[in-house]
């Protein structure tokens, strides 16, 4: 197995580790008990759509001329599912708002702007 597929295999067990502890631990706050099958099916279906999440992702940026993934092409991820839409740009909001002034992108001016007037 070569040093990518390690890493890969390395990743995806701690994904599926996490998963499941979510699981039961949102099996236990319902006063639920999820049989070991189903926490394992669980788990690996949110693997897949993670791995499928992200190559969508890169696919919209790489269709924006970008290289990086920007949180637009989260939300647009969700335009099957509105209410996660909605949940995603509300979430947006908050996190540009708790944005320092001065991490923020200043938006671009053009020359015309810079000029001075007379």
């Amino acid at each position: 197995m070569d040093e990518e597929e390690e890493r890969t295999e390395f990743l995806r067990d701690r994904f599926r580790l996490s998963a499941i502890a979510i699981t039961e631990a949102e099996g236990r706050k319902q006063g639920m008990e999820i049989s070991e099958p189903v926490v394992a099916c669980i788990a690996d279906l949110a693997f897949k759509f993670s791995k499928q999440l992200a190559k969508d992702l890169e696919l919209f940026a790489h269709h924006a001329g970008r290289k990086s993934v920007t949180m637009e092409d989260v939300i647009l991820s969700a335009h099957r599912n509105e209410h996660l839409g909605c949940l995603l740009r509300a979430l947006s909001r908050e996190l540009k708002g708790k944005e320092p002034q001065n991490v923020r992108k200043k938006r671009k001016t053009s020359k015309t702007e810079d000029a001075p007037t007379s």
